[in-house]
Parts: C-alpha cells; sequence; structure tokens
C-alpha cells in the first residue's frame, strides 16, 4: 500500500468520524471515542501527521451501550482497513479505500446515506435484544 493511499483511507476514516459525529447529533445517541492510536499515545514531542489520533469510536444508546463500533488499522499494519462492528447482530464488516470509489463495503461506496442506514439497523437489534 503507497504512502498516498495510506493517507486517503486515513481521511476517509476522519470522514466517517464525522458522520458518526452527525449520527448521534441527528439521532440523540452517543458518539465515543474509545481509543487513540499507539503510536500516538507513545510519540512523546514529536509531531503527529495523521489527520486524527482517533482508532477506535462508537455509537452508543443513552445507557452507553455500543450498537456500532469503528476502528481503523494503525500504521504499523500491513493491510489496512476499517472495521465496523455490531455487537449486537454479530456482525464484522471491513471497508477498504479504493481510487474513484473512496470508502467500499462490500464491493459497494460506502455513503453517509448507507453508513446511516446500517448505523439504524444496528441501533434496532440493540433495541431488539432489551
Amino acid at each position: 500500500m503507497s504512502a498516498a493511499h495510506e493517507a486517503k483511507l486515513y481521511e476517509a476514516w476522519v470522514e466517517l468520524l464525522g458522520w458518526m459525529r452527525a449520527y448521534a447529533a441527528e439521532k440523540g445517541v452517543r458518539f465515543e471515542k474509545e481509543a487513540d492510536f499507539p503510536d500516538f499515545i507513545y510519540r512523546m514531542e514529536r509531531p503527529y501527521d495523521l489527520p486524527t489520533t482517533v482508532m477506535t469510536a462508537s455509537l452508543s444508546d443513552g445507557l452507553g451501550e455500543p450498537f456500532l463500533l469503528a476502528d481503523v488499522s494503525p500504521r504499523h499494519a500491513r493491510l489496512k482497513r476499517i472495521g465496523l462492528r455490531l455487537p449486537r447482530a454479530h456482525t464484522h464488516l471491513h471497508a477498504h479505500y479504493e481510487e474513484g470509489k473512496g470508502l467500499v463495503l462490500e464491493k459497494l461506496p460506502l455513503t453517509r446515506e448507507r453508513f446511516f442506514a446500517l448505523a439504524d439497523r444496528a441501533r434496532a437489534a440493540l433495541a431488539f435484544t432489551r
């Protein structure tokens, strides 16, 4: 994976984090940062050059129960991807960056609308289990 391709993946990750924040604001759920990149945590005084420090985030209901977890591969990983986990649905999806398509999930571009629909289904699955 070239450095330019990696940069595009991390830019797409920042866009996905924005969708997660927008979903939380629109639907009245919680967006939570779960973890930072390890190399950010241990960087000491060195500059950090990725567009975000967030490596893992979640959408949770009012009680803090996550219904969607998202993470991106750290820089040291050889095959980089964005993971989406729907805990109550026992689903784990991988998105990759493709030139000209952006984030691709299951061979289809992952758009804001498609992400919102996925989050709606995950949220409904959580409500169904209670």
